[in-house]
């Protein structure tokens, strides 16, 4: 039949257009399978670029704030404190030389177990509080990479890179190292 007009039924397909078909129409949904696999890993890689980019942004911003609470210097006053945390006047309190000496801030040679033979005076760093008045606040540990002076303006140590804050054990006069703010015994 060459011919139809529109009351002509279609005839049944043959089994060989039927299978034609249906491999056509399974061609088909393999190519869709396919493509839509290939968006998906498409999709998947952006998204990985994407999460290892602002990984990337965040190590680097964390690396940049770590050095620069590492560089950062901050200015402490240390005020001399007797063994009850009462402010004193700063000259009781030794200060170490930049010559890596120790001074003991007494009169004299005692040895430990017999004590110092007067009241014993460091520095707390940080605190508050007048002369006669107990400090409040602060620690007796020196802050690391800070700038330590005392209320009258003296330099006890500088903090920042690369400077130390112990001694190294060789003594040159002309070195300038900083300065562990410990007080004497």
């Amino acid at each position: 039949m060459r011919f139809q007009d529109e009351t002509t039924v279609p005839r049944e397909p043959t089994l060989a257009e039927r299978r034609a078909r249906q491999q056509a129409a399974r061609r088909e949904r393999e190519e869709a399978a396919a493509e839509y696999a290939a968006d998906e890993a498409s999709r998947t890689k952006r998204k990985r670029i994407m999460i290892g980019a602002g990984v990337t942004v965040g190590v680097v911003a964390l690396i940049a704030v770590g050095y620069s609470v590492a560089n950062s210097t901050q200015d402490v006053q240390a005020r001399c404190v007797d063994d009850n945390n009462v402010v004193v006047d700063d000259s009781n309190c030794a200060t170490p030389a930049a010559s890596n000496t120790y001074h003991s801030g007494g009169v004299g040679f005692f040895p430990v177990f017999i004590g110092s033979g007067g009241r014993q005076y460091h520095y707390n760093y940080g605190g508050s509080g007048n002369i006669g008045q107990v400090a409040s606040g602060g620690t007796t540990v020196v802050p690391k990479n800070a700038n330590v002076s005392t209320p009258s303006g003296k330099t006890i140590s500088r903090g920042g890179l690369g400077v130390s804050s112990g001694s190294s054990g060789s003594s040159s006069g002309g070195s300038k190292g900083g300065s562990s703010g410990s007080s004497g015994s």
